[in-house]
């Protein structure tokens, strides 16, 4: 790949030119509207994949790192006596890692699935696909940003699309579910932006020798905080002395707030329990296209955030806080599990069950060795495919049957036996069955935590238990058993339909036989931040 190919903002904002190119297009050229829309979706699908295959899996740290001054916002350096400048800083910083690597890849992959689905769109397709570029765009910022400000600003812009797809495109209950989204998720971004500022103005701070005198600024760049905290913390401390000029200091009692602030911002996305009840009206209520988008990334969004900013920033305070985050975990599987196998609505059923599977995320975060980190992002990849095949699968059987009611549907496999063989597979995978990816995160997610907690390892293991329960009694009481009556005539899937249903089952399949693909690029990084977070735990301890 060229050196100075801006390849991540390439990725990043390749979906804005498909809003320019609609802008230009009639609203009554529907076809003309979803060939546009879906074509730009593959751009970022095929850079991203030119991206993975570039990546050097050998190195440590962020790679194909782009930087531009952004924003500068002067101070009065009259508050200070010799300054020369007095300035906040927040520079368009844009780098991957293995973190970050497969989320972008997940991301352009089921954006391009959910575009597809699209077809059960009725109505507006125009602003329709505009909202979803937008929001395509967001996610993709989210997961690059290496400036707190621009993760906010990215994380922000995912937010109003999803209002608006919510919404209007939406169930009969859209409205409410959207204004419930939002509540929760803007009560999120809120609580992180209190620490993020208090972040910049302590961990940001900067001072050099410019002029005969001294320059001071404040920055949101990642690589500045982590400086302050570790590599330079004692002239970082010093700073907190009187006759310093830093006025703002982290102390170890903010670091503890902060931690639980970023807990709680990113604990709302992911979701942990108690703040969930808002993603089951998400799911039960968008459209199954961006029903895909939101289970298959936009939950990533919060346990990305989480480790990113909260255990990479604060390992002392997460490492400490290690068995609380096992037990959150535990909740969320248990609760997920019981709750989806009482559900009589499918998509609860789902629904239910990604905050049982997001609890594995927790485990393995909890874990805070090399196996149970990769575990909990490959669990992140691996149920972003499941999930969006899920939900797709949702999308084909509501638009045959006009309801997802376990007691109303029945017997489909005679009638649809393509759909329901796709869904049979779907079913297999997210109760972890061997071959599948499910099966790979799971297994390295337990086993991780397992060195450090074996009772809360046994007792989370019986969510696996339970999920083959309520997995097996959803897939099946729609597939076998007689066909209900009053069911309309049904053709199988049509091939717009086929081919994200076999893409998502390739890549499920292939992360279950060969999860190298994965866990290559994905296992330097987690072992570097595991050799951090211990230092770092260690000398704090």
């Amino acid at each position: 790949m060229p050196d100075n190919l801006p390849v991540l903002s390439l990725i990043t904002f390749s979906p804005l030119i498909g809003v320019l190119l609609l802008l230009f297009i009639p609203k009554t050229q529907g076809q003309w509207i979803k060939t546009v829309a879906v074509l730009t979706t593959v751009v970022p699908l095929l850079l991203s994949g030119w991206l993975y295959y570039d990546f050097n899996a050998n190195l440590e740290g962020m790679q194909f790192k782009e930087e531009v001054p952004w924003i500068l916002v002067p101070l009065n350096k009259e508050t200070l006596s010799g300054l020369t400048s007095f300035f906040y800083q927040f520079n368009y910083v844009m780098a991957v890692d293995g973190l970050s690597l497969p989320l972008v890849f997940l991301t352009a992959l089921v954006a391009l699935m959910a575009a597809l689905a699209s077809v059960y769109i009725k109505k507006r397709w125009k602003t329709y696909f505009i909202l979803f570029l937008l929001l395509e765009t967001g996610m993709f910022g989210v997961f690059m940003a290496q400036d707190l400000f621009l993760f906010f600003v990215f994380f922000e812009v995912t937010l109003i699309p999803m209002f608006f797809l919510i919404g209007i495109w939406g169930y009969m209950d859209r409205e409410r579910a959207a204004n419930k989204f939002l509540i929760y998720n803007g009560l999120g971004s809120a609580i992180m932006l209190i620490a993020f500022l208090i972040l910049v103005t302590t961990a940001g701070f900067s001072q050099t020798a410019a002029g005969g005198g001294t320059s001071i600024h404040y920055s949101g760049d990642i690589n500045v905080i982590t400086e302050n905290l570790f590599q330079n913390a004692q002239s970082y401390v010093n700073q907190n002395d009187p006759s310093g000029n830093n006025p703002f200091f982290l102390s170890e009692t903010m670091k503890w707030a902060l931690f639980v602030l970023l807990l709680v911002a990113f604990g709302i996305k992911l979701p942990i329990f108690p703040f969930h009840t808002w993603m089951l009206k998400v799911h039960t209520e968008a459209p199954p296209s961006i029903v895909m988008i939101h289970s298959g990334i936009l939950l990533k969004m919060g346990a990305y955030g989480l480790i990113r900013f909260g255990i990479l920033l604060f390992p002392q305070q997460a490492v400490a806080w290690a068995g609380v985050l096992a037990v959150l975990g535990v909740i969320n599987i248990l609760y997920g599990a019981v709750l989806a196998f009482v559900q009589k609505e499918f998509k609860l059923v789902l629904a239910y069950s990604s905050i049982s599977h997001m609890g594995i995320v927790l485990l393995g975060i909890a874990a805070f060795n090399t196996v149970g980190l990769e575990g909990a992002i490959f669990q992140l990849v691996s149920h972003g495919l499941i999930s969006a095949l899920m939900f797709l699968l949702v999308g084909s059987i509501h638009e045959r049957t006009g309801t997802t009611e376990l007691g109303s549907l029945g017997g489909l496999a005679k009638s649809i036996p393509f759909i329901s063989g796709i869904l049979l597979v779907a079913g297999m995978a997210s109760l972890g069955l061997p071959g599948l990816s499910g099966f790979v995160s799971e297994f390295l997610a337990f086993l991780g935590l397992f060195e450090s907690h074996p009772v809360i390892t046994a007792v989370g293991a019986l969510g696996i238990i339970l999920a083959a329960v309520y997995v097996l009694r959803g897939v099946l009481s729609i597939t076998y058993g007689p066909l209900q009556e009053g069911l309309p005539e049904m053709r199988d899937a049509r091939l717009i339909e086929a081919v994200p249903m076999i893409t998502l089952v390739a890549f499920i399949v292939v992360l279950g036989i060969y999860p190298a693909v994965l866990s290559g690029p994905l296992h330097q990084t987690v072992s570097s931040f595991d050799q951090f977070i211990h230092s770092v735990a260690k000398i704090g301890g």
